[in-house]
């Protein structure tokens, strides 16, 4: 029994928030067509644009990141249409199960769990299929911890028909992925991985070109997530349906506070935070799982003899510390420590000792202490911005 009964969350969402952000959330909820809610409205769409570094306006929607996806796949292609999917995660798979249920045509470019696409793979693809009005990917596949090379794909992408829809929800403000500059015709996000709020809000930001397919799109079916509805609503400074106010305030709180840390900051932070934890798992003599790995989350192989979910159980019931286990076929088979939310250097040196202690506890051999000391040397070499 853990007399303090004191929890850690370091899984890749919902993830820990500020409790600044929490105070903001308690506060007595306003009615959502008054003009109190249309000044703080206003307030957020200003501060969004600054987050996702464009000059038009963000929607949202009362939903996970998921809505936010299938409000992409819902407004911008029609049936039938072909769409490019990079598929190499779970996340990866979302993409093209949205596809098919709206009756897309996704062409697959399969790639192997831990590997990030190949420019030239996409490249090839896209020549091989001229009349694709999509390409369908991840900034990070949050399941797999691997990057993508999305600003190196938006120049395929950017003056053609090619609609390119980015995945940034555990992403966005992780590393730079300026909208406007790069090119970028749709990014997703959501509230529940890097704005470190509790799950419920989605983002999405949207090109011209990506506009223009929306005004042309009249086959596809949508209600609630139906982007011309919401941009004639914020054009009123309010929102289509009822919003997640309380979630909207803790939301105010959070921009704020990254405008006033500034985002070349907060990439810093997060760059530092994920490369001490690497620097650990590499000291304990294990292995990463990713080979082009994010700055959103460390994912590590368990290692061979171990049984990866009595390792998950273990840090979670006796030490009390929830990290992420493997999805779909990587269940059991590795763990994935976020960096996302409200963390701190010793929220990477408590995830390294508990995944030590919980390791030596199931008898395989590690040098105990060696994963916490690099990250330590690591944190002491290195300088928050």
């Amino acid at each position: 029994m853990n007399l303090l009964d004191k929890k850690v969350l370091l899984a890749p969402g919902p993830v820990p928030v500020p409790p600044q952000a929490l105070l903001a959330m308690a506060k007595p909820v306003i009615h959502h067509r008054l003009p109190e809610f249309s000044a703080i409205l206003n307030k957020i769409r200003e501060d969004l644009k600054y987050l996702f570094q464009t000059t038009k306006d963000v929607l949202f929607f009362a939903s996970s990141g998921t809505g936010a996806m299938e409000a992409c796949v819902a407004n911008l292609f029609k049936p039938k249409e072909k769409v490019i999917v990079v598929r190499g995660g779970k996340f990866g798979e979302r993409w093209g199960e949205l596809a098919e249920t709206y009756g897309l045509n996704p062409i697959y470019i399969d790639i192997t769990w831990g590997e990030a696409v190949s420019l030239e793979t996409v490249k090839k693809t896209l020549e091989e299929n001229p009349d694709a009005r999509g390409l369908l990917i991840q900034a990070h596949e949050t399941s797999t911890g691997v990057k993508h090379p999305v600003a190196e794909i938006a120049a395929l992408t950017r003056n053609t028909e090619v609609l390119l829809v980015v995945d940034a929800i555990s992403a966005l403000g992780v590393y730079p992925l300026p909208f406007d500059e790069l090119g970028i015709d749709a990014m997703v996000a959501g509230s529940q991985k890097s704005l470190a709020l509790p799950p419920g809000l989605s983002f999405v930001a949207l090109s011209d070109k990506a506009w223009q397919r929306v005004e042309e799109n009249n086959e596809s079916p949508r209600y609630y997530f139906d982007f011309r509805k919401e941009k004639k609503a914020l054009a009123k400074e309010t929102t289509a349906f009822t919003p997640a106010v309380s979630l909207l305030y803790g939301l105010s709180e959070i921009l704020n506070r990254i405008k006033e840390v500034g985002l070349p900051s907060l990439f810093a932070h997060y760059k530092r935070l994920s490369e001490a934890c690497r620097a650990g798992v590499k000291a304990l003599g294990l292995e990463l799982f990713a080979k082009t790995p994010c700055e959103a989350l460390t994912i590590i192989k368990v290692p061979e003899g171990v049984d990866g979910l009595k390792l998950m159980k273990l840090m979670r019931e006796k030490y009390q510390v929830t990290m992420a286990g493997g999805q779909a076929k990587l269940k059991g088979k590795v763990v994935r420590i976020a960096h996302l939310g409200y963390q701190g250097p010793l929220d990477v040196i408590v995830a390294l000792a508990t995944l030590e202690m919980a390791l030596t506890e199931l008898g395989y051999k590690i040098p105990l202490g060696a994963g916490v000391a690099a990250a330590q040397k690591y944190f002491l070499e290195t300088e928050e911005e």
